[in-house]
């Protein structure tokens, strides 16, 4: 999040200085791929279509006294 300060910037300001902000960021990204060889891929275990990978089965009658005991 950016806030201005000071000063009441026109939206032809503020889009100038967030283009610059992003520039550089990406500019740091590319910079981080770089070193490490290619670029980044988020881990596995953040990936949310892993939660949807199977159909879970629906609990049955009296599901909640059986879930107490172990198997």
């Amino acid at each position: 999040m950016i806030k201005v300060v000071r000063g009441n910037p026109t939206p032809e300001e503020l889009a100038a200085a967030l283009t610059v902000v992003r520039a550089r960021a990406a500019a740091l990204a590319a910079a981080a791929a770089a070193r490490s060889g290619g670029p980044v891929v988020p881990e596995g275990w953040s990936d949310p279509s892993r939660i949807a990978r199977t159909v879970r089965q629906r609990p049955g009658p009296r599901a909640w006294a059986r879930s107490y005991w172990p198997v």
